[in-house]
């Protein structure tokens, strides 16, 4: 069943995905991570470029990234925050498709770009483990799991 899901909801591979024969493997990646981005926005029309690209691209939707919030602060509830302070989490299946995000060709030498030389902003990007659910909310809010398989080696990598 998990197969068939998994079949039924991959997203069509784009221009620079590698071609599979037959169904994709199976993949053990199955410990979502957060990358976290935060930092200060020094360009917002570049910035919004930046974004766009990666929506275009489609290479979050091909990895199973997504994002957690929105990245307009909402209230702040202590301390004082400068107003080109940002931060914007997106999940992903596995640290293997996080790594496979941010080595992809397209991101590293199309998307990345956008933001630097000068620099669109000054960002720090980690990755954490997702914390499992607690028990007591097991059925409340969600399942902490991937309902389909992200292969990693669908997005080409630059050498590292």
């Amino acid at each position: 069943m998990a197969a068939a899901i998994a079949l039924a909801v991959q997203p069509a591979l784009a221009q620079d995905a590698t071609p599979r024969a037959g169904p994709p493997s199976q993949s053990t990646c199955d410990q979502p991570v957060v990358m976290v981005v935060t930092g200060l926005t020094l360009d917002r029309e570049r910035m919004g470029e930046y974004a766009r690209a990666i929506a275009e691209s489609k290479i979050y939707e091909k990895l199973g990234g997504y994002y957690l919030n929105i990245p307009r602060t909402l209230e702040v509830f202590e301390g004082t925050q400068d107003p080109r302070a940002t931060t914007i989490t997106v999940r992903f299946p596995c640290i293997e498709n996080a790594r496979a995000f941010w080595y992809s060709r397209t991101y590293q030498e199309t998307i990345l770009p956008l933001r630097q030389d000068p620099s669109a902003g000054e960002y720090s990007v980690r990755v954490y483990p997702e914390a499992p659910l607690r028990e007591d909310m097991v059925g409340k809010v969600g399942d902490n799991a991937f309902m389909a398989d992200f292969p990693a080696d669908r997005v080409p990598q630059i050498e590292r």
